[in-house]
């Protein structure tokens, strides 16, 4: 009995044989490609994963927005409780518990980053910004100007320990020299809007306010730009 296989395929004339060969080469040629492709895939995408920017990801865009909501709230609520301390004793209470509140929020905003000591550290020292600015307010009202500047200063000590701690944390993106500028700027325009609503001079307090305001905002961009490029893999 013939091998029919066999016989077809020696039966083949060359042109035929050429075909099936040249499908061969074909077919190892696409394996190759699809091979290189999916490596040249991989490193791609490795490579995208390695120089991705921190600053570019959704969760430094929620950070930003965390701490600018947070920043947003000491502002408003600093104002709220200044107006009240002033002009309306009776929701004083309201908004400085709000404001207390708000430093707490603050310090946990930090916690995923430095740790439950550094939160509480840092609600510690907010918390006594809050307290520190009462004699401030106290020493203005009674146009008491000895009281006024040794409330000033120690308020501004109390911001320098602030910024002292946050350039501590992260020294490379927060340096010493900005962070206290920037909460030696908060003070004295806090201060600015303080007198506008002693003086129930609202148009100016407000313009002041929003100057103020806006600095917090800066701050809070800063602080969330510091955290993204120190801890990156968490973006």
């Amino acid at each position: 009995m013939k091998n029919t296989s066999l016989h077809h395929i020696n039966s083949l004339e060359p042109a035929e044989t050429s075909s099936i060969t040249k499908r061969k080469l074909n077919l190892k040629s696409l394996s190759v490609f699809l091979l290189l492709f999916s490596l040249a895939t991989l490193i791609t995408s490795c490579k995208k994963d390695d120089d991705s920017n921190p600053l570019e990801s959704t969760q430094y865009y929620n950070l930003q927005d965390g701490l600018r909501k947070l920043w947003n709230d000491h502002m408003k609520y600093t104002y709220a409780t200044v107006d009240a301390y002033y002009n309306n004793p009776s929701g004083l209470s309201s908004s400085l518990n709000r404001l207390l509140q708000n430093q707490k929020d603050i310090g946990a905003a930090i916690v995923p980053y430095y740790g439950q000591a550094a939160g509480d550290t840092l609600s510690s020292l907010l918390t006594t910004h809050i307290n520190l600015a009462v004699p401030v307010l106290e020493a203005a009202k009674n146009n008491d100007q000895p009281a006024l500047n040794l409330a000033l200063a120690n308020w501004k000590t109390n911001a320098n320990d602030i910024a002292n701690f946050l350039s501590t944390a992260n020294p490379k993106n927060w340096p010493p020299h900005d962070m206290q500028h920037m909460m030696e700027m908060h003070i004295d325009q806090t201060t600015t809007y303080a007198v506008d609503l002693l003086n129930k001079d609202y148009n100016n307090a407000i313009t002041h306010y929003d100057e103020a305001n806006q600095h917090m905002l800066d701050m809070a961009d800063d602080l969330a730009k510091g955290i993204a490029l120190q801890f990156p893999e968490k973006f």
